[in-house]
């Protein structure tokens, strides 16, 4: 899986002008039935992908906190939502609160997630490949597929399967 990971950001780099092309296209003018054609490729992808192999999106990007994050997670550990913002979080550029620091605090040496009962919506929906109206979230996938095999692998599967 390593091997897989260490490889992706130059695929994705290489496979990236054809991705974007593809993605353009497909926002021009999408299938009637995209939601399910993705929701099906999504889910046929995560039945053979262990994303407890790989982790690499907890472990080179930190995911949004929204304002219910910070609460949740907050009263998960017990503190106050000051003090949880305190301890782990930092506003970013667009004064989104994301980690203080990558690799993710929360993540274990097993790749097992210490909050993962109260993760962070972002976590909860990565890489984003069964949303609704998925078109309009290309530029989130094209990053996407840099980080995660499994994203990867979809829009691969998503260029075989739709024609634009």
């Amino acid at each position: 899986m390593q091997d897989v990971i260490n490889n992706l950001p130059k695929l994705a780099k290489d496979k990236h002008k054809e991705n974007k092309t593809f993605f353009a296209k497909l926002k021009k003018k999408p299938p009637k039935q995209l939601d399910y054609i993705m929701q099906d490729l999504h889910e046929a992808e995560f039945e053979r992908t262990d994303c407890l192999e790989c982790a690499n999106c907890c472990k080179t990007t930190g995911p949004l906190f929204t304002p219910k994050d910070i609460e949740r997670i907050a009263k998960h550990f017990k503190m106050k939502q000051k003090q949880f913002i305190d301890a782990y979080l930092s506003l970013d550029e667009e004064n989104d609160y994301v980690l203080q620091s990558v690799p993710c605090t929360f993540l274990g040496a097993d790749n097992y997630c210490s909050i993962y009962e109260v993760r962070p919506k972002a976590c909860r929906e990565f890489p984003h490949t069964d949303r609704k109206k998925f078109q309009q979230i290309s530029n989130l996938t094209l990053k996407n597929v840099a980080i995660c095999p499994a994203a990867y692998n979809i829009v691969e599967a998503m260029k075989q399967n739709i024609k634009t």
